[in-house]
């Protein structure tokens, strides 16, 4: 079996496992991810040695070919670059027109051809004062080869840091349905003991009746919405660069993961769009004090304690608006925090600080972060296709992302938006 074949067999072996992981829509797992790792090295290895011996024949025929059938007399090439010797030309050109080959094929060949029978010829050695073989002198023309490197760099996508602090809870139904408390028991009093079996109203009598408490409760049911995006691929494109299958797998994946960040942040409610943290019903705000954003941020704090009923977990700040924060100097021009070389976690009053540029600038967040809830249906998975229009007979396939989730925020007025001008 010669080096194509192998590399062949190789490639095969790792498509079939391939396909079979797409058809059962499942991820790879730990002993096929070991195969397809070790039939791609093998294959790279293959390829190399391949492009190596095409390389070695190439040189040979160079080489053979030089004096073989040469004819003095036919020397289109050296009209053609006429008035610029030695430039734009090739290696071999070059070579039959030099003195030392003419000379020798003068000595061998008087009638300007080889004869046939002639065998043990060797040509004495040329000199070249440089091997600039392109138009001008910067040019190194085909002695130049591009260096693939295999890298591959993506435009890039910002940090999710906010689903990091969110509750992430699965379900198993298209509806979640929780029940919040909308009016507690605050009905308790000290209360004397009853001095009288029946209580008239009289002077010195002593009803003892407790006071009675109440609570209220509420339904809240949140869809479960679907984000979804497709490219379309060609299978020729997939067969012939496997990584692309890979690029376009994990660029699909973060941008759905990118969308519904956006989401819990800031939709809007609208068709499929979640109500997100900056639109939903009872989310409370504190106004801007008309001193500083860090005077407005600490009466923030006072209030989700007192009015929220919560213990705070995480703010979140626009990039922007946390470097404002931070650069923030008194009146002897001293930083509040740390510093340009402060070496701390970022905090503000005491909490921990999540910057994230999909927030908009101009509020800050501060919640409990427990109390904001993405119920997750169906985690993102990837679907191949060649159903849609016309792909079949064009040989070209969809590839489909798509996640299915839900939202809510079990109790808002744990969550806070507060104006930093």
């Amino acid at each position: 079996m010669n080096l194509k074949e192998q590399l062949m067999v190789a490639l095969k072996a790792a498509r079939d496992i391939c396909d079979k992981v797409d058809q059962e829509k499942r991820d790879f797992n730990a002993d096929e991810r070991q195969k397809v790792t070790g039939y791609l090295t093998e294959a790279g290895k293959l390829k190399a040695a391949i492009k190596l011996a095409e390389g070695d024949a190439d040189l040979k025929k160079q080489i053979l070919d030089l004096g073989a059938g040469v004819s003095l007399n036919d020397a289109p090439a050296a009209k053609q670059a006429a008035g610029r010797p030695g430039k734009g030309k090739t290696l071999g050109e070059r070579f039959v027109e030099s003195n030392e080959f003419k000379s020798w094929m003068k000595t061998i060949a008087p009638s300007g051809q080889i004869p046939d029978g002639a065998r043990g010829l060797m040509s004495p050695p040329v000199e070249f004062k440089d091997l600039i073989t392109g138009l001008d002198d910067t040019s190194a023309g085909a002695f130049v080869n591009p260096d693939y490197t295999g890298i591959y760099e993506p435009l890039g996508r910002r940090p999710l840091t906010v689903m990091d602090l969110v509750n992430r809870r699965p379900t198993t139904s298209d509806i979640v349905e929780f029940v919040r408390q909308t009016k507690q028991v605050t009905e308790a009093a000290p209360t004397s003991e009853a001095n009288i079996k029946v209580y008239t109203g009289a002077t010195g009598e002593i009803e003892g009746l407790k006071p009675q408490g109440a609570t209220y409760f509420e339904k809240v049911w949140e869809a479960v919405k679907t984000i979804a995006v497709w490219v379309a691929a060609t299978k020729r494109a997939l067969s012939d660069a496997a990584q692309i299958r890979g690029i376009i797998d994990n660029e699909l994946r973060d941008d759905l993961a990118e969308k519904l960040e956006d989401q819990v942040l800031a939709g809007d409610g609208v068709g499929e769009n979640f109500l997100g943290i900056a639109n939903y019903p009872g989310v409370l705000g504190q106004g801007f004090l008309g001193t500083t954003a860090l005077a407005t941020c600490r009466r923030a704090v006072t209030n989700i304690q007192v009015f929220g009923l919560a213990t705070p977990t995480a703010w979140v700040f626009n990039p922007t608006d946390w470097e404002a924060i931070e650069t923030a100097q008194d009146l002897v021009n001293g930083y509040y925090g740390g510093g340009p070389f402060g070496n701390v976690i970022p905090r503000l009053w005491g909490y921990p600080v999540v910057q994230c540029a999909g927030w908009a600038a101009g509020r800050a967040i501060l919640a409990d972060w427990r109390k904001v809830i993405v119920w997750d249906r169906e985690r993102a998975s990837i679907q191949v296709s060649d159903s849609h229009a016309d792909f079949f007979v064009r040989n070209i396939i969809a590839i489909l992302a798509e996640m299915r989730a839900a939202f809510g925020i079990i109790r808002p007025q744990a969550v806070w938006l507060v104006d930093l001008a």
